[in-house]
């Protein structure tokens, strides 16, 4: 999938959005500059996260979305809550949300605003499942969707970028 172009030649801004960014938004959040920072690419993009709901800013993310982090070899002791912003879609090159509650949270599709999963190389378009409910599996799975739709972004990031390096 073809990113938007960068409002600012030469960098991106990625915002991830879920219901309330302790869970499905940060773990992407977390890999996505993981990925980014493999690539060489970290001082380029920025990545943002949020909720649509506010009950959880502040807070750290989920103990079982960290403790999956942390058994993959990812740091999620920095991230903090906070919620989703209105203008953020025009301040962020790309809007990425993880299901179609937030899609309709965040005012629908744009070309700006879309599903994280769009760019998913083993189901476009798919929804990230909410494991807030669930057990450790849930945790994993959502990790597994994250991992290889933030390796499609990040090659994505590179072609983009590389039109304006």
């Amino acid at each position: 999938m073809r990113l938007p172009e960068p409002r600012t030649p030469g960098s991106y801004r990625v915002a991830l959005v879920c219901l309330g960014n302790i869970c499905r938004s940060p773990m992407a959040h977390v890999v996505l500059e993981s990925r980014l920072a493999e690539a060489g690419l970290d001082d380029r993009v920025e990545v943002s996260s949020s909720g649509t709901g506010g009950w959880h800013v502040g807070n750290p993310m989920d103990r079982r979305a960290a403790a999956t982090l942390s058994s993959a070899g990812y740091d999620p002791s920095r991230h903090r809550a906070q919620q989703y912003d209105a203008t953020w879609p025009e301040a962020y090159d790309l809007v990425l949300v993880m299901d179609e509650s937030n899609l309709a949270d965040v005012g629908g599709r744009t070309d700006r605003i879309g599903l994280f999963r769009d760019h998913d190389p083993e189901d476009p378009g798919g929804e990230v499942p909410d494991p807030y409910y669930g057990g450790a599996d849930g945790f994993e799975e959502v990790l597994a969707m994250v991992e290889r739709t933030s390796d499609a972004i990040v090659t994505a990031l590179e072609r983009a970028l590389g039109r304006h390096a």
